[in-house]
């Protein structure tokens, strides 16, 4: 098959100090590209990369005749809906691609429709507000502390620190004004469940849960929130500290992964999510599970060593990296009724 790989780039190493990193965060480094772009080859496939810059639509439209499908890991550069940037400029060329709708990729990044939509179909998230200026924050109102707040429409942990944990309205007054005056967008409200943490790696058509990955946070230092905040994501989780913050597959009595698993996929459907999704989960004090956010599309980091989710369910499941790629790939053509073309060694 002729596959165009849609992607961002990012040039900078995490680094929350680093202005060009605040803009970059969510996009791949280039050997996460590259992998991809090894995997398709590997898999028999001729690869065309495109950027997703302002310059993609006429990128696509030139290759309109000559692919088959697009691999799209693409961020988009601006705006709270800049995910479903590439998949509409798709939808208007009528090429078919990895990944849900429009509406969806925005949903996903868009912390606050997702609860609310979430909400409708009874699919258990922790409570919360959304604030758009300080003055729509009221100490009466507010439930039981400790809360976190969160810029509404970032990803990758961005604007999500170790400081967001307020335990009294002095501490989250300080923090949503800082998040309002930073992102320049509404601030989610949450509730802090006490419970463990999960991630869950959804993937193909019809969709499917891989093994259920436990976020733990035992090795984080004294006074480090028990939560996965930039910090623990990025500074302490890397190849050089040897701390692996992931049990996979997770540590669960048969009640609990049917619970996880089927909330997964009820918030995978819910959204209209399609191909694959992360959907990260946080237990309340009783057991119960909830939606925390869903990600799409989710982080693949090829190396083993930088704990990236979605490859180690999939390694766990008995997927290389290359079927990962390709169970993504063969979603895609079956829901776009696509011929995919394997290659014959």
């Amino acid at each position: 098959m002729n596959i165009a790989l849609a992607y961002n780039v990012r040039h900078t190493k995490p680094d929350i100090n680093n202005p060009q990193y605040i803009v970059e965060a969510e996009f791949d480094e280039p050997a996460t590209i590259m992998a991809i772009k090894k995997a398709l080859k590997k898999l028999g496939h001729r690869v065309f990369t495109v950027e997703a810059d302002e310059g993609a639509y006429v990128k696509f439209q030139k290759l309109k005749r000559r692919i088959d499908l697009v691999f799209n890991i693409a961020e988009g550069i601006n705006g709270r809906d800049r995910e479903a940037q590439i998949p509409a400029m798709l939808e208007m060329l009528g090429l078919p691609y990895t990944g849900p709708g429009p509406l969806s990729y925005a949903l996903g990044l868009d912390k606050i429709r997702a609860k609310e939509i979430m909400s409708i179909h009874h699919i258990p998230t922790p409570a919360w507000i959304a604030v758009e200026k300080i003055s729509d924050l009221c100490e009466k109102n507010m439930f039981a502390y400790p809360v976190i707040a969160k810029p509404m429409a970032e990803g990758s942990s961005k604007g999500i620190r170790a400081k967001n944990l307020a335990h009294n309205f002095k501490e989250l007054k300080k923090i949503t004004h800082d998040l309002l005056q930073q992102f320049k967008q509404r601030v989610l409200i949450e509730e802090f469940l006490g419970g463990r943490e999960f991630t869950v790696a959804v993937i193909g058509n019809p969709a499917r849960v891989l093994p259920i990955i436990e976020l733990t946070f035992d090795k984080l230092p004294i006074g480090m929130p028990h939560f996965d905040h930039y910090e623990a994501k990025w500074i302490y989780d890397n190849p050089d500290s040897g701390y692996d913050p992931l049990i996979c597959p997770a540590k669960t009595n048969i009640k609990l992964a049917h619970q996880i698993e089927d909330i997964s996929l009820k918030a995978f459907q819910a959204l209209g999510m399609a191909d694959w999704a992360r959907i990260d989960i946080r237990l309340d004090i009783t057991g119960k599970p909830h939606i925390i956010e869903v990600n799409c599309p989710p982080g693949i980091i090829p190396d083993p060593k930088e704990n990236s989710r979605f490859p180690r369910a999939a390694r766990v499941a008995g997927l290389s990296y290359n079927q990962m790629i390709e169970k993504i790939i063969i979603s895609a053509c079956q829901r776009c009724k696509v011929k995919y073309f394997k290659k014959i060694n």
